[in-house]
């Protein structure tokens, strides 16, 4: 009994060392697991950190609480914000990916450390997925890096990306989102981006085209549209929104019954819609004191050849007179 009994239990102290090899990688891989886990979360909260503070240290700087009130600041402060929110949100994408392909890459190692071979049939494969199926990721990738790198566009930025027009609520390594005028989510794949058309960079023009009676006085008409103008941008509440002194590019039609005048206003890009807003109730208010009745008070979005021509706003060309030195002939003898 004694016998059976220390053989018994020598048979058991063999049983567990011979499974201990493959204990011993279940515990390791489990470790693998959890200290991946915990490393991206620290990375994840020092992402975050350094998001907040750069963020927070902007509105500090600019002496606000809330960073819808950085519509209104210059715009470097502006675009400061906006980049570093979307460069936080591709680098926390880029951490992910990056803690699970290397936790695959060890528990392959740490289960096959000896198959060499097989390792290089997987390799071989996923080249060939890259090459064919997973082509499109791949393009997606690296057009969402570029984008970012390139400062193309930002989170809360306007944007027309071709298939969606909107705010950019989240720049993704695969996907840019984009919510539209009545609230729709799109998800717009980057490597389907080919153009961006960024509407909150720099600065935007508000265009207003005012239908003139053809009997009024144009010249009197023009002067009180320009001064309603200027009085607008001398308001506090928006003077920080109107970056330059409106202007009146002058008559752009006529017809027998009214002739246009255009009225442009260059604007934050952000306030674009607020000033048009405000700037055509002032216009209807003042010209109805006036006495002057408008058929129609439009606001206008240059494009294509007029657009291009006109970015430089109303810059007639200036010469200077050229001297001319008339040089007496002498008469022949």
């Amino acid at each position: 009994m004694e016998d059976f009994t220390l053989g018994g239990v020598r048979d058991s102290i063999a049983a567990f060392f011979e499974a201990w090899p493959v204990i011993k990688n279940l515990v390791s891989a489990a470790i693998i697991i959890v200290v991946a886990w915990f490393v991206r979360l620290v990375l994840l909260f020092i992402i975050k950190r350094v998001v907040d503070r750069v963020v927070n240290g902007v509105k500090h700087k600019e002496n606000i609480h809330d960073t819808q009130v950085l519509l209104t600041s210059p715009l470097a402060a502006v675009r400061v914000v906006q980049r570093t929110r979307t460069l936080g949100g591709v680098l926390s994408s880029l951490v992910t990916v990056a803690i699970v392909i290397v936790v695959l890459l060890l528990l392959f190692d740490l289960f096959a450390p000896d198959a060499t071979g097989a390792f290089a049939l997987i390799t071989a494969a996923t080249g060939a997925g890259l090459g064919f199926g997973a082509q499109n990721v791949v393009k997606d990738v690296l057009n969402g890096l570029f984008m970012v790198a390139e400062d193309q566009l930002g989170v809360g930025d306007i944007v027309d990306l071709g298939p969606a027009v909107g705010v950019v609520e989240s720049v993704d390594i695969r996907t840019t989102q984009v919510r539209d005028v009545n609230g729709t989510l799109w998800f717009v794949r980057n490597g389907e981006i080919t153009r961006v058309g960024n509407m909150s960079q720099g600065w935007a023009r508000v265009i207003i085209d005012l239908a003139v009676p053809y009997e009024s006085d144009v010249d009197a008409v023009q002067e009180q549209i320009l001064q309603t103008a200027v009085e607008l941008s001398k308001t506090p509440k928006w003077a920080t929104r109107i970056l330059e002194k409106p202007e009146i590019w002058g008559i752009e039609s006529i017809s027998d019954e009214a002739v246009v005048v255009r009225l442009v206003v260059k604007t934050a890009s952000a306030t674009k819609d607020d000033v048009a807003r405000e700037l055509r109730a002032r216009l209807k208010k003042d010209l109805d004191e006036a006495g002057v009745k408008l058929p129609a008070l439009n606001s206008i979005v240059l494009s294509g050849f007029e657009g291009a021509a006109s970015v430089r706003g109303a810059r007639p060309p200036r010469t200077r007179p050229v001297p001319v030195n008339f040089s007496e002939e002498k008469p022949k003898k």
